[in-house]
């Protein structure tokens, strides 16, 4: 079955722990996983992040609101036990009706019909704001000129790590546009080994035909490494030419990860505004 939602959990949750007896929650999550028959891929599925697996998540968010609404209580630290209200709830059956939001004082409203702890609906739109960024990222590379890719295609490279300066790059890249080979660039900044560079800003994908033609540039100039970088994709023989070939060693780069490598190394973005996601540290409150 899929992982279960936060509203599934409280239920069994609270059912697990009526004999009164204190719990953590890394104690009441296998068995609650059992109840939910969940397998082990989902046992271990993490949120996209990968700072939390998701049940584990999910379980921890279902304890905090049971807690909140009064159903748990602490009476030590990261220990929790059921109160009479909790009992009360399960016995009349109104878990749900009692715990649905934060109190209103609090400003915090949280909205379970999609099944998501407020932590995973951050990460989801968090994915969709990426995504939407990407593609337009693209779209705006499409739109100039072949030069300026040329240009965008230092600035990244150099924004890697590769290069040396921006001045050395700009005059290796773009300059010799012969023999299926764009340029050459430093891998480091001491220039101890060379990656010969090919970048097509194309719309259509990149086939077999052009990665034998840079295959065949790079091992007339003995060269070892090399880069293709498209706005396309390739395709699926073309990957596997390049992965066939360890000697040139060639990278393949297609829009997708060229625009995920614009984003994480800030070249054509610009940050708008940053979030910060704190929780309790736990050592600081360690009296032992």
């Amino acid at each position: 079955m899929p992982i279960p939602t936060l509203r599934q959990i409280k239920r069994p949750l609270l059912q697990f722990v009526a004999d009164g007896r204190e719990f953590q929650l890394r104690d009441i999550e296998p068995p609650l996983a059992d109840h939910f028959a969940l397998t082990d891929e989902e046992r271990r599925e993490v949120l996209p992040s990968g700072t939390s697996r998701r049940f584990y998540n999910r379980c921890g968010w279902a304890q905090s609101y049971l807690k909140r609404t009064g159903l748990l209580e602490s009476r030590r630290r990261g220990y929790h036990r059921i109160t009479d209200r909790g009992l009360e709830a399960l016995s009349q059956n109104s878990v749900e009706a009692t715990d649905s939001p934060f109190n209103s004082e609090e400003h915090i409203i949280i909205d379970e019909r999609d099944g998501r702890t407020p932590e995973e609906s951050i990460e989801q739109n968090y994915q969709h704001i990426q995504e939407r960024l990407a593609a337009d990222l693209l779209e705006q590379i499409v739109n100039n000129s072949p030069r300026f890719f040329e240009e965008l295609v230092i600035d990244l490279l150099v924004q890697m790590g590769y290069g040396g300066s921006r001045e050395d790059a700009a005059e290796a890249v773009g300059r010799s546009g012969d023999g299926g080979i764009d340029g050459i660039i430093n891998e480091d900044r001491l220039g101890l080994d060379v990656v010969y560079v090919q970048a097509k800003r194309w719309e259509a994908n990149v086939g077999r035909p052009e990665i034998h033609r840079f295959t065949g540039a790079l091992l007339e100039r003995n060269a070892r490494k090399g880069i293709f970088i498209t706005t396309s994709s390739f395709s699926r023989e073309a990957r596997e030419s390049a992965s066939n070939s360890d000697n040139p060693k060639i990278v393949l780069i297609d829009g997708s990860q060229l625009s995920e490598y614009m984003i994480d190394h800030n070249v054509g973005v610009s940050i708008v505004r940053s979030y910060e996601i704190k929780r309790v540290d736990s050592d600081y409150f360690d009296e032992d």
